[in-house]
């Protein structure tokens, strides 16, 4: 087809992502086009960590730590202090999906994650943002910018795409990085009341947090983000074959 034949001419944007707060480290590394929407990136970064879409998101670019950083080639550390000070440089810069599942989080500094191209938020190796992701459970992915280049030879097709990474990803509801904790321990352990209680509320009785299947994860990049747009930009709920998708039906 047409769209298959279309190389890579946009700017290709890499990026390492990695779940704040646990160990052993569960951390991706993965490619994407830098005109890909914020809003965008935080569905791929849900995927990549399995987070099921159920909750509120928002994306944090580290504006005034980048912004120092990049006058940092130029400038010494008081040149820059005397030129921008830090009061007067915006300390963070925050994007969300405005028309969201709920409307009580209501943030008037948010710009809208839609609209916001990542080309517009970062563009120098080593800058840094943060996506919030459940606000109860308190999730949180460092998300850095390693460099950005271009590959006139890559299939279009080929983006986004997963190079690495390790660890399965967060489950669901289970009181953030220390419940993981916890869970991860009872089903090593695989006996005793907590994992039977696990077991019973996950509905099944193997889980490695340590897993990664990068064949799987760039099946899933490809589709699931599509999804999570109708979601929070459309309320959609999903459809019976996208829930087969999300659960992982097609490997049965």
């Amino acid at each position: 087809s047409k769209e298959e034949c279309v190389m890579a001419s946009q700017p290709i944007y890499q990026f390492y992502v990695e779940l704040q707060d646990y160990t052993p480290k569960i951390w991706r590394r993965f490619q994407v086009f830098g005109n890909v929407t914020a809003a965008r990136l935080g569905y791929m970064i849900m995927t990549m960590f399995e987070m099921q879409a159920s909750h509120l998101f928002c994306i944090d670019v580290m504006y005034r730590r980048n912004f120092y950083q990049a006058m940092g080639k130029s400038f010494s550390a008081e040149e820059i202090e005397k030129l921008f000070p830090p009061d007067k440089i915006k300390e963070t810069c925050r994007y969300e999906v405005q028309n969201q599942m709920t409307v009580d989080f209501d943030d008037e500094e948010a710009e809208n994650a839609v609209y916001a191209k990542i080309s517009q938020l970062v563009s120098n190796s080593g800058d840094e943002m943060v996506l919030f992701y459940d606000y109860g459970d308190g999730w949180e992915v460092s998300i850095t910018l390693e460099k950005i280049f271009e590959d006139k030879e890559l299939p279009g097709r080929e983006l986004p795409r997963v190079l690495e990474g390790n660890g399965y990803g967060i489950i669901e509801d289970c009181g953030g990085p220390g419940g993981l904790n916890k869970l991860a321990k009872a089903f090593k352990k695989k006996s005793g009341k907590q994992y039977r209680e696990f077991c019973n509320w996950l509905g099944f009785e193997e889980l490695d947090l340590t897993s990664f299947d990068v064949d799987d994860m760039n099946y899933r990049l490809k589709k699931v983000p599509r999804i999570y747009a109708d979601a929070y930009e459309l309320g959609l709920e999903p459809t019976k074959q996208s829930l087969n998708l999300l659960t992982r039906k097609y490997k049965k």
